[in-house]
């Protein structure tokens, strides 16, 4: 005959035994994909000027002037830079800032432009060669940026377009692209322009 105790142990051995298989059970249902750790929440995006007023101040620049055309932009423009890159390397020039193009003619098909980078102000260059010493534009200006290909800029530039329309704004003959990560080593996926684009 069976104990109080025995008794009591088998009761309590009873009371569990659904609650061990329910718990069996609710894992079995869990997907592989449910068991995953969560996945870390989306990164807000960049809160990017978008026609913020700036004014440019002169840099001392050392540049490569040329010409090209929009379907090969973003080929032209890094050459440039790296026949700059070349002479300030072959003259032992250090860089002062971000590299920058200089737009100073477009049309529909191709453009005209100074691939440059900031040195000190007290810089010499050797004469010759296909670069040249100058400054950077000045005054008051509107600041945007760009995320990412450089084929994508159209829509950018499209953007700025209509703002400066919807503004009623006079823009100068010229806009500058400020290259936060150089355009020279980085993917353009991951490029950042920003863009200038002085006022009358």
């Amino acid at each position: 005959m069976a104990l109080p105790e025995e008794i009591a142990m088998i009761a309590l051995r009873l009371l569990w035994l659904p609650l061990v298989a329910a718990m069996v059970l609710n894992f079995a249902d869990i997907s592989p994909a449910a068991a995953q750790a969560p996945s870390p929440p989306a990164i807000a995006p960049p809160n990017d000027p978008f026609g913020e007023e700036v004014t440019l101040v002169e840099k001392t620049v050392v540049l490569f002037a040329g010409s090209g055309l929009w379907d090969s932009a973003f080929e032209t423009i890094t050459g440039g830079l790296k026949s700059v890159y070349r002479a300030l390397e072959q003259q032992g020039i250090k860089p002062t800032g971000a590299p920058m193009t200089i737009y100073t003619a477009t049309d529909d098909t191709g453009f005209q432009f100074q691939a440059a980078v900031p040195v000190a102000p007290a810089t010499s260059i050797a004469p010759g060669g296909n670069v040249t010493l100058g400054k950077s534009p000045t005054g008051k200006a509107l600041k945007f940026v760009h995320r990412g290909p450089y084929d994508a800029m159209d829509a950018t530039y499209e953007a700025i377009t209509n703002y400066l329309d919807d503004k009623k704004l006079e823009s100068k003959d010229l806009f500058v692209e400020q290259y936060t990560k150089d355009p020279v080593t980085t993917p353009e996926d991951d490029l950042v322009i920003e863009i200038y684009v002085p006022l009358k």
